[in-house]
């Protein structure tokens, strides 16, 4: 039986009405809701940022796995998505993704066949994955040879305790020789991730790491075939990315891709607080006009006062992201009417599977019934508790019900 056809079954957060508005309870609560105007905002501002950096954009697209917002990001200007997985590869391609860029490594019999159904499919697409080892590399040129194929690599650069990549640049460089030797593959490129850098002060370490990935990538050059790309930065340092990349010497042909992935919806937590760090230190940041601006919320019901000072939210840990801080409400309403908030009045302290405590101030007055909007921290871990998340205008009226593919 496929449960999803069963009118009975309509799935978490389905409108029960049409057109359907949020604050009415038309939907069941609790939904995650993106605001139309919010997220439009951000697809413009980052492809606005790259088009005046002079670089690529290749939006992460495991953030979303969304086709509705791949498609949009594709018609902003989008040069490619990236992907961390060859299913997330499957479903960009089946979405109508032209360029993939799975900034991973490809390993295991089943998930290289499926990669080769791809190509075999979607000719058309433009699918380049990653490679860290002489032993990966081989393996896969075996597999896409005997199919008379060639897959499409980049070597990754890494850092000593960081995830994968090559640990050093000779590493690096002895691997692209090797790569450029094999039958199966063909070279197109460097990739890093300079996210998985921290501490107090990384900047100097990530600066220290891309000034390696241009000479490396330097002395790759003759290896690769065709356009050099030169990729890295997520969401918190693509700018340093672009100052280094493009002050530093680059091979010809060298095209320059960034990947941020949480800009899509932005968020009231740790990237609002990067975002604001980079535009204290990224002139082009200012002058672009704008900002982005958090567009994924939860829409959640208070099903319990249970004594004064307390109340608890119908939403949980299946619901929201909460490893970078708890959903925190931004909005009260009572009857589809707004109620005045104010800061601190409501807090979140606790959370469990279906459950959200919140501390309540003295005179804020909270009822069972009552709907409050939160913002949430870390928005990857939001959408993909969601099959279905609900694209709404300004007044929390349906637009859209956007499908995910986790």
């Amino acid at each position: 039986m496929k449960y999803q056809d069963n009118l009975l079954f309509p799935g978490k957060s389905a409108p029960l009405f049409s057109p359907a508005n949020v604050l009415a309870e038309e939907v069941c609560l609790p939904a995650a809701v993106i605001k139309q105007s919010a997220l439009e905002n951000n697809i413009q501002w980052m492809q606005r940022y790259a088009d005046a950096r002079g670089v690529s954009l290749a939006p992460h697209g495991k953030t979303t796995m969304t086709p509705w917002i791949f498609q949009a990001q594709q018609r902003a200007g989008a040069w490619a998505i990236g992907v961390g997985s060859a299913w997330q590869a499957c479903a960009a391609m089946a979405s109508g993704v032209q360029r993939v860029l799975m900034v991973n490594q490809l390993v295991g019999k089943a998930n290289m066949a499926m990669v080769a159904q791809l190509k075999a499919h979607y000719r058309e697409v433009d699918f380049i994955c990653c490679v860290d080892s002489e032993a990966n590399a081989r393996a896969l040129s075996d597999f896409f040879a005997a199919r008379r194929q060639r897959l499409d690599v980049m070597i990754e650069l890494g850092v000593p305790g960081g995830r994968c990549g090559c640990r050093t640049t000779a590493q690096g460089l002895a691997l692209a020789q090797s790569v450029a030797r094999l039958p199966g593959l063909r070279l197109r490129g460097l990739e890093l991730y300079e996210g998985v850098l921290h501490g107090d002060n990384p900047q100097p370490q990530v600066e220290a790491l891309l000034r390696d990935a241009a000479a490396l990538a330097c002395e790759m050059a003759p290896y690769v075939d065709g356009e050099f790309i030169l990729t890295g930065a997520g969401s918190v340092w693509y700018d340093v990315v672009c100052n280094v990349w493009l002050a530093a010497e680059r091979p010809p042909q060298c095209r320059v891709v960034i990947r941020p992935g949480c800009y899509i919806t932005h968020d009231t937590g740790i990237y609002d607080e990067s975002q604001q760090q980079l535009r204290a230190r990224d002139a082009t940041a200012c002058d672009l006009g704008g900002d982005l601006a958090s567009a994924l919320e939860l829409v959640a019901m208070v099903q319990s006062v249970p004594e004064p000072g307390r109340a608890v939210v119908n939403f949980g840990k299946r619901d929201s992201a909460f490893d970078a801080g708890l959903p925190q409400p931004t909005a009260h309403y009572r009857d589809g009417k707004a109620l005045a908030l104010d800061a601190g009045a409501l807090k979140s302290v606790g959370i469990m599977d279906q459950h959200c405590m919140l501390n309540v101030a003295p005179g804020c007055d909270v009822q069972v019934g009552d709907i409050l909007i939160f913002g949430t921290s870390h928005p990857c871990l939001t959408f993909d508790k969601w099959k279905t998340l609900l694209l709404v205008d300004d007044e929390y009226r349906v637009v859209e019900e956007l499908e995910t593919l986790f």
